[in-house]
């Protein structure tokens, strides 16, 4: 057994950094007493919307909420049909079916993970009103296809980018199977996510590349209606406070978060930097390795997971060697959204997606996880892998 037991994440060096200028933002809150949407969560919107680029950062509850008043703030309810992946967390097809759509699931690409945009072309209907990428593993979807895809059809797009704060779409697509308008690509590369289609929807929950000590989210826009409608929504369907014009929701970032997002916004470049030289140390040790794949290290990536494919079966026995060992690791996602049971025998197979979720594996990654480490969590992968009579 491992005397150095390696967690799949651990924010303590984090905390450690910046443990007083964290306190002294929380002290500052404590003493203004002003705990609701006070003026930490308007500074923080106005320093966040400058850090992405957009006219509109509205802060809410969470990344959850984001999806759902984004969806709501463009218009997509009853019967309204939202195309996205199936390899993606519960709240991405969830935000969709509690404003009255239907998620339609469209398989991925096998290398990037994220949505195929020729499959979004074949699933295309007359009750298509929007799609919803997902930025999985802090790498970002082939935007340029799917924004040619969404001009051409009239359908807005949300990006959901919960794992993907401060990633940027460079316009070179991994592994591209068709090729973008140039005149789009030109218009969108070196955004960043969020910042590409009608709305971007982020999470601050803790162990995101930007994490809250508790939850919270973000809606971006240009659109100065959907930015209006965003927050009205946001306060139970208010513009003034006892003025309910529309039905809304109790959904607002609160000031302690806002402040401590604000002292960590400061930072997200130089920790995705380091997330990026994690992944890069972990591909060099396992370049050699047989039986898996690893990552590529595309541009823009930030590499809020760091995921391996484990072949011919062996993903459970290498999670559960390396567990053995003292070294955390998670799957990302075991179930794809459309075999979950609250949408059992709704949909037809996404065979790759139903092929990454028995290989997936994500390993210990954070800013500071030191080199030591990660070669200790690849030697344990080729033991295993090379060494290990798993029978």
């Amino acid at each position: 057994m491992s005397t150095n037991k390696i967690p799949v994440l651990d924010l303590k060096p984090q905390y450690q950094a910046l443990k007083n200028e964290i306190q002294a933002a929380i002290n500052a809150v404590l003493e203004s007493s002003q705990f609701i949407m006070g003026p930490e969560v308007k500074r923080f919107e106005e320093e966040v919307a400058a850090y992405l680029g957009v006219k509109h950062a509205i802060g809410v509850n969470s990344g959850t909420d984001a999806l759902v008043i984004g969806l709501k703030a463009l218009g997509i309810g009853e019967g309204d049909e939202v195309i996205t992946t199936p390899f993606s967390f519960f709240a991405t097809a969830e935000s969709i079916s509690n404003v009255g759509g239907k998620p339609v699931f469209v398989d991925i690409n096998p290398h990037t993970y994220n949505i195929d945009p020729k499959a979004i072309k074949e699933q295309i209907t007359s009750r298509t009103k929007a799609i919803m990428p997902v930025h999985l593993y802090g790498n970002p979807a082939a935007m340029g296809q799917i924004m040619d895809i969404a001009q051409i059809h009239g359908l807005k797009i949300i990006e959901d980018c919960a794992q993907s704060f401060g990633a940027k779409y460079h316009g070179s697509c991994s592994f591209c199977q068709e090729s973008c308008q140039e005149s789009t690509r030109a218009k969108i590369s070196d955004k960043l996510t969020g910042t590409i289609g009608n709305v971007g929807a982020f999470s601050f929950f803790p162990s995101k590349n930007l994490g809250a000590y508790g939850d919270g989210g973000l809606i971006a826009t240009d659109d100065d209606k959907i930015a209006e409608s965003a927050r009205m929504l946001r306060v139970h369907g208010a513009k003034k406070k006892y003025r309910n014009e529309i039905l809304g929701y109790n959904s607002r970032l609160d000031s302690l978060q806002a402040a401590i997002l604000r002292v960590k916004l400061k930072y997200i470049d130089e920790w995705n930097q380091g997330r990026c030289r994690v992944a890069k140390t972990y591909n060099d040790l396992l370049a050699d390795v047989d039986g898996i794949i690893t990552p590529e290290l595309a541009d823009g990536h930030v590499f809020h997971q760091y995921t391996i494919r484990v072949l011919d079966g062996r993903r459970d026995s290498v999670k559960q060697y390396l567990a053995e060992q003292g070294i955390g690791s998670m799957i990302y996602y075991p179930v794809p959204q459309d075999k979950l049971p609250v949408y059992q025998g709704q949909y037809s197979a996404n065979a790759v997606s139903d092929m990454l979720a028995t290989e997936v594996l994500s390993l210990p990654i954070w800013p500071e996880l030191k080199e030591a480490d990660i070669k200790q969590i690849a030697g344990k992968i080729k033991e295993i892998l090379t060494c290990v009579n798993l029978g």
